[in-house]
């Protein structure tokens, strides 16, 4: 019993943005829109932009001419973005399929997205289609989460989740956090025409305000949600305390908490 890893619907989307957010993307958002904003791009795409958390690290680090295009799979995560910007400057939004991109040949510059090629189900179809909007030239600059041993919130999430059930435990944290090996994607990328590729690992450390906010994010906040409600054998309520209670023996009082994601930036040949 599977459920699509990259359907972010229903309440997921908000639980996602209040929950995850402020704990796991803010900081990478901030660094990818900055690396972003040091070629002065003039044009650019974001793939995965989900609920505008990158998108509002781009616009405030990009001049207000710079035209950005916002675009994610699901609807309602864009839903959710758009309200951060009541009055968009040079900034638009659409329902985009990454493998699938929508715009001519050359259309961007800058193509930029964070923790979302993990979910495509043709990545190289999907690294192919950036390389075909891109300007000769242009930039892919991309994030992916490294394995669960660098990122425990991720394993303690898996496991407890999986641990309630006996058979076919859900497996959406398989998902994102299995798509790290550099080589592989260093390949993928030469073989959709990129090159000049730098790879950088980037570590960080994070103080969780509110562990239990995070522990519901860690299972409402994505579509593990559904999978445990598809399997209708325990509750989402008793997972979220299972998990709170682990978030806390792992990262103690401190609630200081290990994240490390890999950033890939490379040019169109």
């Amino acid at each position: 019993m599977s459920q699509d890893p990259s359907s972010f619907v229903g309440s997921i989307p908000d639980f996602y943005d209040r929950c995850l957010g402020p704990n796991i993307f803010v900081d990478y958002a901030d660094d990818i829109a900055t690396r972003v904003a040091a070629h002065s791009p003039k044009r650019v795409l974001e793939l995965a932009a989900g609920t505008g958390i990158v998108t509002l690290a781009l616009r405030k680090h990009l001049p207000s001419a710079t035209q950005l295009t916002a675009t994610d799979l699901n609807q309602p995560m864009l839903d959710i973005a758009k309200k951060k910007f009541p009055n968009p400057q040079n900034l638009s939004f659409q329902t985009v399929d990454a493998q699938n991109i929508p715009f001519p040949d050359g259309s961007f510059d800058t193509v930029i997205c964070q923790f979302g090629v993990m979910f495509f189900p043709d990545k190289d179809r999907a690294y192919r289609e950036v390389s075909r909007v891109l300007t000769n030239g242009g930039r892919y600059i991309f994030n992916v989460w490294d394995a669960q041993s660098f990122n425990p919130f991720g394993r303690i999430a898996h496991e407890t989740i999986g641990s309630f059930f006996k058979s076919d435990p859900p497996k959406f944290y398989q998902v994102p956090f299995g798509y790290s090996s550099i080589d592989a994607i260093k390949q993928s990328l030469i073989a959709a025409g990129f090159g000049g590729i730098q790879i950088s690992v980037i570590d960080r450390t994070k103080e969780v305000a509110d562990i239990g906010a995070f522990a519901e994010g860690a299972v409402r906040g994505n579509p593990a949600i559904d999978e445990i409600k598809a399997r209708a054998t325990v509750t989402p309520e008793t997972i979220i305390a299972a998990v709170k209670d682990k978030l806390e023996s792992e990262f103690g009082p401190s609630r200081r908490m290990p994240l490390q994601a890999i950033v890939f930036e490379a040019h169109k040949r």
